[in-house]
Protein backbone atom coordinates (compact mmCIF):
# COMPACT_ATOMS: atom_id res chain seq x y z
CA UNK A 1 0.00 0.00 0.00
CA UNK A 2 1.32 3.71 -1.12
CA UNK A 3 2.36 5.52 2.07
CA UNK A 4 0.66 9.01 1.93
CA UNK A 5 2.22 10.49 4.90
CA UNK A 6 3.21 13.76 4.50
CA UNK A 7 6.21 15.21 6.33
CA UNK A 8 6.01 18.33 8.45
CA UNK A 9 8.45 21.04 7.59
CA UNK A 10 10.48 21.49 10.91
CA UNK A 11 9.72 25.33 12.43
CA UNK A 12 11.80 27.57 11.81
CA UNK A 13 10.19 30.84 13.30
CA UNK A 14 9.38 30.60 17.18
CA UNK A 15 6.15 31.69 18.51
CA UNK A 16 4.33 32.95 21.61
CA UNK A 17 1.74 34.63 22.89
CA UNK A 18 2.77 38.70 23.23
CA UNK A 19 5.30 40.13 25.25
CA UNK A 20 6.36 36.21 25.93
CA UNK A 21 9.98 35.06 26.08
CA UNK A 22 10.82 32.65 23.64
CA UNK A 23 14.31 32.41 23.91
CA UNK A 24 17.30 33.59 26.56
CA UNK A 25 20.96 33.12 26.59
CA UNK A 26 23.59 34.11 28.99
CA UNK A 27 26.72 35.97 28.16
CA UNK A 28 29.70 37.03 30.21
CA UNK A 29 27.86 40.78 30.13
CA UNK A 30 24.70 39.61 31.33
CA UNK A 31 21.12 37.64 30.07
CA UNK A 32 20.00 38.03 26.48
CA UNK A 33 16.46 37.36 25.73
CA UNK A 34 14.08 37.37 23.44
CA UNK A 35 10.18 38.22 23.55
CA UNK A 36 7.44 38.05 20.96
CA UNK A 37 6.49 41.66 20.19
CA UNK A 38 3.81 43.65 21.75
CA UNK A 39 2.52 46.06 19.70
CA UNK A 40 0.53 47.87 22.80
CA UNK A 41 3.06 47.47 25.41
CA UNK A 42 6.20 47.96 23.17
CA UNK A 43 4.72 51.09 21.51
CA UNK A 44 6.72 53.74 23.13
CA UNK A 45 10.03 52.07 22.27
CA UNK A 46 9.10 51.32 18.83
CA UNK A 47 7.96 54.63 18.28
CA UNK A 48 10.72 56.52 19.42
CA UNK A 49 12.93 54.12 17.80
CA UNK A 50 11.63 54.51 14.58
CA UNK A 51 11.26 57.86 14.21
CA UNK A 52 15.10 58.37 14.71
CA UNK A 53 16.63 59.83 11.47
CA UNK A 54 18.79 56.92 11.31
CA UNK A 55 15.76 54.92 10.54
CA UNK A 56 14.84 56.20 7.51
CA UNK A 57 15.17 52.99 5.62
CA UNK A 58 13.07 50.56 7.95
CA UNK A 59 10.36 53.63 6.04
CA UNK A 60 8.01 54.06 9.39
CA UNK A 61 8.92 57.35 10.17
CA UNK A 62 5.53 59.30 9.46
CA UNK A 63 3.53 56.73 10.82
CA UNK A 64 1.37 58.14 13.66
CA UNK A 65 1.52 55.97 16.92
CA UNK A 66 -1.63 54.45 16.18
CA UNK A 67 -0.58 53.26 12.61
CA UNK A 68 2.30 51.93 13.74
CA UNK A 69 0.88 50.10 16.30
CA UNK A 70 -1.46 48.65 13.82
CA UNK A 71 1.18 47.96 11.67
CA UNK A 72 2.84 45.24 14.32
CA UNK A 73 -0.62 43.91 15.12
CA UNK A 74 -0.78 43.07 11.23
CA UNK A 75 2.74 41.12 11.82
CA UNK A 76 1.39 39.44 14.88
CA UNK A 77 -1.36 38.27 12.72
CA UNK A 78 0.40 36.72 9.97
CA UNK A 79 1.89 32.75 10.96
CA UNK A 80 4.82 33.14 8.13
CA UNK A 81 6.36 36.65 10.03
CA UNK A 82 7.20 37.22 13.49
CA UNK A 83 9.01 40.90 15.17
CA UNK A 84 10.60 40.50 18.19
CA UNK A 85 12.23 43.01 21.03
CA UNK A 86 15.60 41.73 22.19
CA UNK A 87 16.49 42.63 25.75
CA UNK A 88 19.94 42.57 27.06
CA UNK A 89 19.59 42.40 31.19
CA UNK A 90 16.24 43.98 30.85
CA UNK A 91 16.77 47.04 28.79
CA UNK A 92 16.07 46.95 25.13
CA UNK A 93 18.32 46.76 22.70
CA UNK A 94 17.31 45.51 19.22
CA UNK A 95 14.33 45.04 17.09
CA UNK A 96 14.22 41.82 14.98
CA UNK A 97 11.71 40.81 12.20
CA UNK A 98 12.18 37.20 10.78
CA UNK A 99 10.15 35.51 8.42
CA UNK A 100 9.56 33.12 5.89
CA UNK A 101 11.32 34.57 2.43
CA UNK A 102 8.53 32.27 0.19
CA UNK A 103 5.73 34.37 1.54
CA UNK A 104 7.31 37.51 1.41
CA UNK A 105 8.45 39.85 -2.07
CA UNK A 106 11.57 39.11 -1.25
CA UNK A 107 11.05 36.18 -2.93
CA UNK A 108 11.17 37.48 -6.74
CA UNK A 109 14.22 38.98 -5.55
CA UNK A 110 16.49 35.91 -5.29
CA UNK A 111 16.07 32.09 -5.04
CA UNK A 112 14.64 30.70 -2.23
CA UNK A 113 15.83 27.69 -0.76
CA UNK A 114 14.43 25.22 1.64
CA UNK A 115 15.31 26.35 5.36
CA UNK A 116 15.86 29.70 4.66
CA UNK A 117 14.72 32.91 7.62
CA UNK A 118 14.79 35.91 6.58
CA UNK A 119 15.57 38.66 8.87
CA UNK A 120 15.60 42.53 9.21
CA UNK A 121 17.52 44.05 12.33
CA UNK A 122 17.28 47.04 14.09
CA UNK A 123 19.38 48.43 17.03
CA UNK A 124 18.65 50.59 19.23
CA UNK A 125 20.42 53.98 19.00
CA UNK A 126 22.87 52.95 22.13
CA UNK A 127 23.54 49.54 24.42
CA UNK A 128 23.00 49.72 27.73
CA UNK A 129 25.79 50.24 30.18
CA UNK A 130 26.14 46.65 31.61
CA UNK A 131 26.97 45.69 28.27
CA UNK A 132 30.52 47.21 27.39
CA UNK A 133 31.16 49.49 24.88
CA UNK A 134 32.43 49.56 21.37
CA UNK A 135 32.48 46.62 18.59
CA UNK A 136 33.14 43.53 21.18
CA UNK A 137 29.64 44.43 22.63
CA UNK A 138 27.79 44.50 19.26
CA UNK A 139 29.87 41.18 18.64
CA UNK A 140 28.36 39.99 22.11
CA UNK A 141 24.47 40.76 20.80
CA UNK A 142 25.59 39.73 17.09
CA UNK A 143 26.17 35.74 18.18
CA UNK A 144 23.13 35.90 20.28
CA UNK A 145 20.93 37.21 17.62
CA UNK A 146 22.66 34.28 15.63
CA UNK A 147 21.86 31.57 18.21
CA UNK A 148 18.35 32.70 18.58
CA UNK A 149 17.23 33.00 14.55
CA UNK A 150 19.09 29.26 14.21
CA UNK A 151 16.91 28.32 17.37
CA UNK A 152 14.31 27.14 14.86
CA UNK A 153 14.61 23.29 13.35
CA UNK A 154 14.17 23.75 10.29
CA UNK A 155 16.27 26.88 10.28
CA UNK A 156 19.16 26.72 7.58
CA UNK A 157 20.30 29.59 6.60
CA UNK A 158 19.96 32.92 7.37
CA UNK A 159 18.64 35.57 4.62
CA UNK A 160 18.86 39.20 4.57
CA UNK A 161 17.94 41.81 2.25
CA UNK A 162 19.44 45.42 3.71
CA UNK A 163 18.79 48.85 1.58
CA UNK A 164 22.03 49.07 -0.72
CA UNK A 165 22.58 52.33 0.34
CA UNK A 166 22.96 51.84 4.19
CA UNK A 167 26.08 50.76 4.81
CA UNK A 168 25.74 50.83 8.42
CA UNK A 169 23.64 47.70 8.48
CA UNK A 170 25.75 45.90 5.80
CA UNK A 171 28.58 46.49 7.59
CA UNK A 172 26.76 45.15 11.23
CA UNK A 173 25.63 41.76 9.08
CA UNK A 174 29.24 41.72 7.75
CA UNK A 175 30.46 41.81 11.03
CA UNK A 176 27.68 39.45 12.38
CA UNK A 177 29.29 37.33 10.05
CA UNK A 178 26.80 36.88 6.62
CA UNK A 179 28.36 36.81 3.37
CA UNK A 180 27.53 39.74 0.54
CA UNK A 181 25.50 38.31 -2.51
CA UNK A 182 23.72 40.20 -5.07
CA UNK A 183 22.17 43.15 -5.70
CA UNK A 184 18.57 43.41 -6.35
CA UNK A 185 15.95 44.28 -6.63
CA UNK A 186 11.90 44.47 -5.72
CA UNK A 187 8.49 45.95 -4.30
CA UNK A 188 8.40 45.84 -0.70
CA UNK A 189 6.00 47.00 1.25
CA UNK A 190 7.14 50.41 1.59
CA UNK A 191 7.83 50.56 -2.16
CA UNK A 192 10.76 49.93 -4.91
CA UNK A 193 13.36 48.86 -2.87
CA UNK A 194 17.44 48.23 -4.07
CA UNK A 195 18.89 45.72 -1.94
CA UNK A 196 21.73 43.48 -1.23
CA UNK A 197 21.33 40.16 -0.16
CA UNK A 198 23.11 38.69 2.51
CA UNK A 199 23.68 35.10 3.80
CA UNK A 200 24.75 32.78 6.89
CA UNK A 201 24.25 29.40 7.11
CA UNK A 202 24.31 27.37 10.21
CA UNK A 203 28.16 25.84 9.25
CA UNK A 204 29.88 29.56 8.49
CA UNK A 205 27.99 30.79 12.17
CA UNK A 206 29.49 27.61 13.45
CA UNK A 207 25.95 26.13 14.91
CA UNK A 208 25.87 21.95 14.34
CA UNK A 209 23.17 21.14 12.11
CA UNK A 210 19.50 20.93 13.60
CA UNK A 211 18.61 17.49 14.82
Amino acid sequence: MEDRTETVPAPRLLHGTRGAEVWRTTTPRGAIAVHVLDPVADLDVLHAWVTEPRARFWGLGDLTRDELRETYEFVDSLPTHNAYLVRWEGTPVALVQAYHPEDDPVAAAYPVADGDLGLHFFRAPTLPEHAGGGEEAWGVLGAALTGFLFAGPGTRRLVGEPDANNAAALARMTMFGFETGEHVHFESPNGPKDAVMVYLTRERAGLEAAS
